[in-house]
């Protein structure tokens, strides 16, 4: 029996002859709880970001940056996949020595809470971000995702990015009954999944992905924590 974890990473090449060495991730994880088969923790989530970038391929896109996605396992046991894969390429929190890679990725996007609609993102303490987002969320004030609040929120793999000072975000999205039925438990099944939400979110999640790798510049980055 083969024990090890694995992260499944695909690429949309970038085009620019300056910019295509830069990356923007987005990703979800792929594992879940046993009770049962894990579909808004966090199947949901990988179904959006992979309708992400199915629709930049089928619009056929040429991205200036390379765009990357990830559906990380071992979120569930601590966030293993996404760490390791930080750890690997980026930076060892412990350490703080960045890698040259650190330098290359402009941002990181995850959805994992849930079945719910998009409503907006988590700043993460990044208040120099708040009015790239609001312009970028302006297209789709009329679905409801307006809101930019400069808190944090915890539990999922965009913690990994953000500990060695990668600009990385969480969306905000609508609870339905994410926390009081189906997370971690044996009502996380495909009937408590709502398509149309799912496929908002798809085209919300794309436009961001979409937008960081065309900006001329990176997105804004925070002080770098401590080790």
């Amino acid at each position: 029996m083969d024990l090890k974890a694995y992260n499944v990473l695909a690429e949309i090449p970038g085009t620019d002859p300056t910019l295509k060495s830069e990356v923007v991730m987005l990703g979800g994880h792929l594992d879940s709880w046993h009770g049962a088969t894990g579909a808004t923790d966090n199947a949901a989530g990988c179904a959006v970001m992979m309708e992400a970038v199915r629709i930049l391929k089928a619009l056929n896109i040429q991205p200036r940056r390379t765009i990357r996605i990830a559906l990380w396992s071992g979120e569930e046991e601590g966030l293993y996949g996404s760490r390791n894969y930080v750890k690997n390429h980026f930076a060892d929190p412990a350490k703080m020595e960045l890698m040259p890679e650190h330098e290359k990725i402009s941002a990181y996007y995850n959805l994992d809470n849930g079945s719910g609609k998009i409503r907006g993102v988590y700043l993460q303490g990044n208040q120099q971000v708040r009015p790239v987002f609001n312009s970028w969320l302006a297209p789709f004030n009329d679905m409801g995702a307006k809101t930019l609040t400069i808190e944090n929120t915890g539990g999922t793999d965009h913690l990994s990015f953000d500990a060695v000072g990668i600009p990385a975000f969480q969306f905000i999205q609508d609870k339905l009954e994410y926390d009081t039925r189906t997370h971690h438990t044996n009502m996380d099944t495909y009937d408590h999944l709502v398509a149309d939400d799912l496929k908002e979110a798809a085209i919300i999640v794309a436009s961001f992905v979409y937008n960081t790798a065309q900006r001329d510049e990176k997105i804004p980055r925070k002080e770098l924590p401590k080790p």
